[in-house]
């Protein structure tokens, strides 16, 4: 493709080599859109599953259920994959489907702004040069931005600083003495993994997560086998996955006997592995459950009742040169801080600035709260498209399962959109924010929002992060595309086109 300047444009541009990326781009080409390009910062395919190479990193989904519906995998090694696995799949899904050809590795996207005359998005990078699509696709994830908390002396601290996000794999935990501050998914991976070799292990919790047994076990080569010659007990297997995943739903959507019923089983669990009333009291979550993100693991309570653990609940007042001091007064001494305090979502979704239809500028826009369309289309931004965008995040099951959907959606989008030609499509506001209303409408009187301080909230108490519902529902949502919710805007004179809309979407 190529505008009236004579310079190469991409009809699509894809930004992310991780699943939300390649997904979208080996179902393009299997429907015959082949006129794509993909930028990825790094230089290997795979996203968080790359970068995320901390002790005990691994999926809390089924491996089964956390792969392509499309390009099924009967050798996973594991019930949960653990990193170096999913990687190794993601690599393969790249290789198999000629994928790496199509990838502009080690490129770092810092600007996009749509042109309204050309109607193209002009994408400019890190080294200066920039390029022009009239589509893109953001499918990098909200979750790949270390977030440090701010605490007084850690530039002071003389010791090894690093996060679970950017692990330094030449650094030696053995015989040291390591804090680890915070308790969510990735620490209580990691904790158990380093605990063994650390002399002490020093765990600073604010909030304790709801943990339940994650049943992990080793997956035989007699049923890899199985699997490879009778693809559709795989099938099945996925299936009853998905559904145990959504059975699970009504107990986070309403607190009710459900909610109780699962927090009874939790501090069951508690009860079984941990006997000490006063650590038990400490890691008893005080916040109904499905309120934060509820977390599997069999080995993390086990962890924190070894000799070599002390769980610090007391708040980090601040760190000095050799060790943290918290409320009380203590200084706990050590030579090593590792931080399992999550990501920093940009406000925009994206690490880069984005202007859409009259230089608007999507942080501002969203400065009291994400919204798009489906979570995926943004009114005022044309042929922007989000994988995992607002609203779109899985409570209980599979993140896969919502990037499929919203892939379907993508492909119907962008295969009307070529069906035009010098017309760009924005969404109707009046479609984004009706939608949003019943999205926030259906939250109310759910876990999700009953009170806890959630990463899923913004400051006001909006969650723009998960759907708050079953995700088959996401998946009707998402099922067909109506071209007449998008206004259609002619390139030649910047006015809504009469074209027959439903003629275009049908043809």
């Amino acid at each position: 493709m190529n505008n009236d300047k004579g310079s190469v444009v991409a009809e699509v541009a894809i930004i992310g080599a991780g699943f939300g990326g390649l997904g979208l781009a080996i179902r393009m080409q299997q429907q015959g859109l082949h006129d794509f390009v993909i930028y990825e910062r790094a230089n290997d395919v795979g996203g968080v599953w790359r970068d995320n190479v901390y002790p005990g990193a691994a999926c809390d989904v089924p491996s089964h259920l956390y792969s392509f519906s499309f390009e099924p995998n009967p050798d996973w090694g594991r019930t949960f994959g653990p990193q170096r696995e999913i990687h190794r799949y993601l690599s393969h899904c790249a290789d198999k489907h000629k994928l790496r050809e199509k990838i502009r590795f080690n490129t770092t996207v810092s600007e996009m702004a749509f042109c309204d005359s050309s109607g193209l998005w002009d994408l400019t990078f890190s080294d200066g040069s920039s390029r022009q699509a009239r589509a893109v696709v953001l499918a990098i994830g909200a979750l790949n931005v270390p977030q440090y908390p701010e605490i007084e002396g850690l530039d002071q601290f003389l010791g090894k600083v690093m996060h679970t996000a950017e692990w330094d794999q030449d650094f030696s935990l053995k015989d040291k003495r390591v804090a680890v501050i915070g308790t969510g998914a990735s620490a209580i991976q990691v904790i158990p993994s380093i605990q063994p070799e650390v002399e002490t292990l020093h765990v600073f919790q604010r909030t304790p997560p709801w943990v339940m047994p994650k049943f992990d076990k080793p997956l035989s080569a007699a049923r890899q086998r199985l699997y490879r010659r009778w693809p559709l007990i795989q099938k099945i297997v996925r299936r009853f996955q998905y559904m145990l995943a959504e059975s699970v739903v009504p107990a986070f959507m309403w607190d009710s006997f459900l909610t109780r019923f699962g927090e009874a089983l939790g501090r069951r669990y508690l009860r079984k592995v941990v006997g000490n009333p006063t650590l038990r009291d400490k890691l008893t979550p005080k916040y109904a459950m499905g309120c934060k993100r509820v977390l599997l693991s069999d080995e993390y309570y086990p962890s924190l009742i070894k000799n070599n653990v002390k769980v610090c609940v007391e708040g980090i007042s601040k760190v000095d040169e050799s060790a943290i001091c918290t409320g009380d007064g203590k200084r706990h001494e050590v030579d090593a801080i590792v931080f399992a305090t999550g990501f920093k979502v940009p406000v925009s979704g994206a690490p880069m600035p984005i202007r859409g239809l009259d230089g608007r500028l999507l942080e501002k826009d969203w400065e009291v709260g994400s919204e798009a369309y489906k979570g995926i289309t943004v009114s005022g931004y044309p042929n922007l498209l989000y994988v995992m965008g607002p609203n779109t995040g899985p409570g209980n099951t599979s993140v896969i399962f919502y990037i499929e959907s919203q892939i379907n959606y993508i492909l119907k989008y962008l295969k009307t959109l070529r069906r035009t030609s010098n017309v760009y499509f924005d969404l109707k506001p009046m479609v984004q924010s009706e939608f949003n209303a019943d999205i926030q409408e259906r939250f109310k009187g759910t876990t999700w929002t009953s009170g806890c301080n959630s990463w899923y909230l913004t400051k006001d108490g909006k969650n723009t992060t998960l759907w708050p519902s079953f995700s088959w529902q996401y998946r009707l949502a998402t099922r067909h595309f109506s071209a007449a919710e998008y206004k259609h805007i002619s390139v030649s004179n910047c006015v809504v086109e009469d074209i027959d809309i439903n003629a275009v979407a049908a043809s």
